[in-house]
């Protein structure tokens, strides 16, 4: 069955993936050393590395010294294993999973590295608003001129927000790596796409600000990286953007 083996895949690419977060800022290689525990630095062995299964087994600790494996690894790993499995169901085998499954693999890195580190590196986003241009009309996800408008669009909503920001508080409230993730992802979803990814992301970040803030009372660093709303927007926009675009527009046509 596809939607099972693209779950095993997609769990296994989570495990490299975890690697990659971690290693990648830190100008390490994904190759080499092998995978050791951060707290005792015991090599990992292969029986303690599978995926998801390994997790729950150790109940989340190391094997040897007994120190909290972080969840976030189980939670990068159930994520990358949904991706390919919720596209293939709502797309089936074609297209959109050839680009919305490693671009949401990109996204996810991306996601946790904004999270750790508050950067969203040029090095991704910046290819990535070309490879938008070219692959979205090239496979039929979109036409040039929608996704040209969709790239402008997105970083350009973005970057008006940065500057009104700035303005308003007198301090950056958009870093210009979410400006070209927008745009990045605006190229490869369309000017309708962003519509619906901003929509998402500014909904979701709201709720979790204001949680955030409730948590908190007040105390501490209130700031809250938007990489990763920006990503979980577009996810939604890949795999349900048309569905939600046709209820709006259905709703809007009967409500006339």
């Amino acid at each position: 069955m596809p939607g099972i083996a693209l779950f095993v895949i997609g769990a296994i690419l989570g495990s490299f993936l975890n690697v990659v977060i971690y290693r990648v800022p830190r100008g390490e290689s994904v190759v080499r050393p092998p995978s050791a525990c951060p707290a005792c630095g015991t090599r990992i062995r292969w029986w303690d590395n599978i995926p998801l299964v390994s997790y729950a087994a150790l109940h989340g600790r190391c094997r040897d010294c007994g120190a909290t494996i972080s969840p976030r690894y189980f939670i990068v790993e159930v994520a990358a294993a949904l991706i390919p499995l919720l596209v293939y169901l709502r797309f089936g085998l074609g297209r959109e999973l050839a680009v919305f499954w490693p671009l949401s693999c990109v996204l996810l890195v991306l996601s946790f590295v904004d999270l750790d580190h508050r950067i969203i590196p040029d090095k991704v986003t910046l290819p990535g608003i070309i490879a938008g241009l070219i692959v979205a009309p090239l496979v039929g996800l979109t036409t040039f001129p929608a996704s040209l408008i969709g790239a402008v669009a997105g970083g350009g909503a973005l970057y008006l927000i940065a500057v009104a920001g700035a303005a308003v508080f007198g301090k950056e409230s958009m870093g210009g790596g979410d400006v070209k993730l927008a745009a990045m992802l605006g190229a490869f979803l369309g000017w309708q796409g962003v519509i619906v990814l901003l929509f998402v992301a500014f909904l979701v970040g709201a709720v979790v600000g204001v949680m955030a803030l409730a948590v908190r009372r007040g105390e501490g660093d209130h700031t809250i990286p938007f990489g990763p709303f920006i990503a979980l927007g577009a996810f939604v926009t890949m795999v349900w953007g048309r569905a939600i675009i046709a209820w709006y527009l259905s709703t809007m046509g009967g409500g006339g």
